[in-house]
């Protein structure tokens, strides 16, 4: 049994229809996972007893693997009385794991912001979090602009994990069309096809991003 391109350009329809849950997962678990990141790596810099554990948690988040996230939240967690959507643990879980890398990416692109600014806006009376809002923010986002586009793209990757929860996504779309028809090649080809024209996308608008934040850097 070939392949059939007529089969696999009547899934399109279907599958693409699920774009929306794909990319509306994918755009909140970034949104997440950079806040949480951002605030990890925050606590992280504050020192004491709370760095320390903040960096354990980093190293323990990134040294666990995403579906080991997704099942925990959403068959452990039932266990002690906490029941979660299947839509609301997919994020979750990509959230709180990509959270950890991007910890590591807001570290990179603070350190890369001299010193000497954080101590003249202490020395003007800024308080640390004018510092943070005003000062370091916006150098920090020119020097992370690429790796978190990229990071992004990982996330959209990510989203067919969310299959195993019954999310539908656009990989759990092609995987009932293959249960119902019993052909995998066609549904999973056409899948394949529509996140690599996703991840090109958001990479060249990540590069127009990453262009004009150095632009602006130059003025």
């Amino acid at each position: 049994m070939g392949f059939d391109l007529s089969f696999a350009l009547s899934t399109v329809p279907t599958i693409l229809g699920a774009i929306g849950t794909t990319l509306l997962v994918a755009l909140i678990s970034c949104l997440g996972a950079a806040g949480i990141g951002f605030g990890f790596e925050m606590l992280r810099r504050s020192g004491g007893l709370s760095g320390y554990a903040v960096r354990f948690l980093i190293d323990f988040i990134r040294a666990t693997p995403v579906l080991a996230w997704l099942y925990f939240l959403y068959f452990v967690l039932p266990f002690y009385g906490i029941r979660l959507g299947a839509l609301t643990v997919g994020i979750l879980g990509l959230s709180v794991y990509f959270s950890g890398y991007l910890a590591e990416v807001f570290k990179a692109g603070i350190d890369a912001i001299p010193k000497g600014q954080s101590e003249a806006s202490r020395a003007v009376g800024l308080s640390r979090i004018d510092t943070i809002i005003f000062i370091i923010a916006p150098q920090m986002l020119r020097n992370i602009a690429a790796p978190l586009g990229n990071y992004f793209v990982s996330i959209l990757k990510a989203t067919p994990y969310l299959a195993v929860l019954a999310v539908p996504e656009m990989l759990g779309q092609a995987f009932d069309i293959a249960s119902d028809t019993y052909r995998y090649a066609e549904p999973l080809t056409v899948a394949g096809i529509l996140f690599l024209l996703l991840a090109l996308a958001i990479s060249q608008a990540v590069k127009r991003v990453e262009t004009r934040l150095l632009g602006s850097n130059r003025r």
